[in-house]
């Protein structure tokens, strides 16, 4: 086993950041870097990224290199881009890890969990924080059609983990998958209060 990909969906607009989201920096480095960065360290052996607003200047300013999917139906929600993303994963690959670039203190520990549950027979695995489930999220192969048949809107795999609850393993996982959505939290991250 291990023989997973990533795949990081970064084809937003960020209508509320005021770009997009995969060109943000964040502690020096832009959210679609470190969200590469995270997949491939925590052990996934080919990244794809979906692109779509901004997709040109983000391939350009790229410093990790991952497969780019460009998702021209973007606007249209983020099913569309996990449609795109998951169609784009080579055959070769047991399963995927998927992520979302807006959340930079995702670890790479959090997904060499994810693949260590697969390894042990989990077709589904979805990180926990405290309790609660987040991402990334671990699919395997066979699941691929279902989840894109489910997708619809700006609903990726929840229709599809819901309707099949009893497949899902929750992982405890480190680090905080908090949403980086505006200028306000990403300060909010690079200068927390004090407590």
């Amino acid at each position: 086993m291990g023989n997973t990909a990533g795949l990081v969906l970064a084809a937003g607009a960020g209508r509320r950041f005021g770009q997009p989201k995969a060109l943000v920096e964040y502690d020096g480095r832009s959210l679609l870097d470190r969200a590469v960065a995270t997949l491939r360290d925590g052990g996934c052996r080919q990244v794809l990224a979906v692109l779509g607003a901004g997709a040109e200047q983000a391939l350009s300013a790229a410093t990790e290199a991952f497969t780019p999917v460009v998702n021209r139906r973007w606007g249209q929600g983020l099913s569309t881009s996990l449609k795109a993303g998951l169609a784009a994963v080579p055959s070769r690959y047991d399963g995927v890890v998927v992520t979302l670039v807006d959340q930079p203190r995702i670890e790479a520990e959090a997904v060499r969990r994810l693949i260590a549950a697969a390894a042990e027979g989990a077709t589904v695995a979805i990180a926990t924080y405290a309790g609660r489930r987040g991402h990334p999220m671990y699919f395997a192969r066979e699941h691929l059609d279902g989840i894109a048949a489910g997708a619809v809107g700006d609903r990726g795999a929840r229709d599809f983990i819901a309707a099949n609850g009893d497949l899902v393993a929750e992982v405890a996982c480190p680090g905080d998958p908090v949403d980086v959505d505006t200028p306000a939290d990403l300060a909010a991250l690079q200068h927390p209060s004090p407590a």
